[in-house]
């Protein structure tokens, strides 16, 4: 499952990064790595952007960028 999947309120354990390039390593230092625990936030009414709560800070991201994370359900 992708992180573009959850609902809002839903979490998940990130288990796979599969962006590449500037993109991946712009989501790394952002703190969203393999292993972190995650939760959506909120989806704007269009899908795009998703607000994602990781390590106590809430972060935007596009929904693209979120299909390219897989999370596992908690």
């Amino acid at each position: 499952m992708t992180l573009a999947k959850l609902k809002p309120g839903e979490r998940g354990k990130i288990t796979k990064i599969g962006s590449i390039g500037p993109i991946r390593r712009r989501l790394m230092d952002m703190g969203i790595l393999v292993g972190e625990e995650i939760r959506v936030e909120k989806v704007a009414p269009l899908g795009d952007p998703i607000e994602v709560s990781i390590k106590n800070y809430n972060l935007s991201l596009r929904k693209k960028e979120a299909e390219g994370i897989s999370v596992e359900g908690m």
